[in-house]
């Protein structure tokens, strides 16, 4: 069952739900972030803040379920850190991010002690929680970053930060931060954890490729997934060596990605409906397909060809409405978001798109109706 939401015409470019999934975060393509409840009877939202600190757009906001604190993040260069107080309203704390490019993507870590942001100052920002002064400090992850870090996530150990960059490179880094946990056992990624500690690092694609639009560790931390601006979906798993299964598909680029299964993940982007790869025993990536079945209906057909050329090119008329979208996202679907299910089977998604829609989608329901989509 596939159910859909609308908060205005605006589009939304981002969002995040709280712990309990009966509040939401959403930005409208501008400097507020707009937190939402769920009505009485599940019936509509009912707006009850406005995260309004930012000057720029925000392009990132993310609500760690635990501790109930929101952070965002904006291309005004700035991040903050949300807070519900005894009154039940939403106090911010400054970030010291000391970046001199938009901020462009946040995560919390999986314990929630720490977040990262991806910025255009070619650096990442891990930051950590300073009770002397009373504000979040950052530490800058910088080399061999050359380009806007469009992307980050977490490693499911609270330590290891996979990113991806515009310069066709996604990397996995160390986010260990000595002032706040203990030393960090080795991993399959690596034994060397100092902060900001190259761990591995991967070509998005053979001939160059495209942007790094997203990357999801899977759940147990043994794999990789990211999706580029050449349409490519790619896999890597850690001790490996430097073999990267590589997917080119011949749909438009895919903007996010989010692991179902632990061979299974979803990605979506600029074709409007998600879609289902797996990952194979060998390393090889397949398409499942389609989370619905993408149907477009011409309105106002003529019997002539020739005759509606004629009109194109003498009268300037074209077909009345064109071509009709009857996919559920009539825009490309900016950010994908578990809602509930976690470790090794997702059961319910969230999409929200440019069309200002924000989509829930059924996996049980949807797996049962399509043949291709193994869980």
């Amino acid at each position: 069952m596939t159910t859909v939401h609308k908060f205005g015409g605006a589009p939304l470019t981002c969002h995040a739900w709280s712990g309990d999934k009966k509040q939401i975060a959403v930005s409208h393509n501008n400097k507020d972030v707009v937190l939402y409840k769920a009505g009485t009877g599940g019936k509509g939202w009912d707006k009850t803040s406005v995260l309004d600190q930012h000057d720029l757009r925000v392009t990132g906001i993310d609500w760690a379920p635990k501790t109930n604190r929101i952070v965002t993040c904006s291309s005004d260069r700035n991040a903050y850190v949300w807070v519900k107080d005894e009154e039940g309203v939403w106090r911010h704390k400054l970030v010291v991010l000391r970046i001199n490019r938009a901020a462009t993507c946040v995560r919390w870590s999986p314990q929630e002690n720490k977040f990262a942001a991806g910025s255009g100052a070619k650096m990442i920002c891990v930051c950590y929680y300073d009770e002397e002064y009373d504000w979040w400090a950052a530490k800058h992850i910088k080399k061999p970053l050359k380009s806007t870090v469009t992307t980050v996530d977490w490693h499911p150990n609270n330590v290891l930060l996979a990113a991806g960059s515009t310069d066709f490179k996604m990397r996995v880094f160390s986010g260990y931060i000595k002032e706040i946990e203990g030393k960090p056992s080795a991993t399959q990624w690596g034994a060397k954890m100092t902060f900001g500690n190259l761990m591995a690092e991967y070509a998005n694609s053979m001939n160059g490729g495209g942007w790094v639009h997203a990357v999801s560790f899977s759940n147990d931390g043994s794999k990789v997934a990211w999706v580029g601006h050449d349409a490519s979906v790619n896999v890597v798993e850690a001790g490996n060596g430097d073999k990267v299964s590589r997917l080119l598909t011949s749909h438009l680029p895919l903007l996010s990605i989010v692991w179902i299964s632990p061979g299974s993940f979803l990605a979506a982007g600029h074709n409007y409906v998600p879609m289902v790869f797996h990952v194979g025993g060998d390393g090889t990536i397949k398409e499942g397909g389609k989370l619905e079945e993408e149907k477009k209906a011409e309105i106002g057909q003529m019997s002539n060809a020739r005759r509606m050329f004629q009109n194109m090119d003498v009268l300037g008329q074209t077909q009345s409405g064109g071509t009709k979208i009857t996919t559920t996202h009539e825009n490309q679907v900016n950010e994908l978001r578990v809602v509930s299910g976690e470790g090794g089977g997702v059961r319910l998604v969230s999409t929200c798109g440019g069309d200002g829609k924000l989509v829930l989608w059924n996996i049980d329901d949807i797996s049962s109706k399509m043949k291709n989509l193994r869980i």
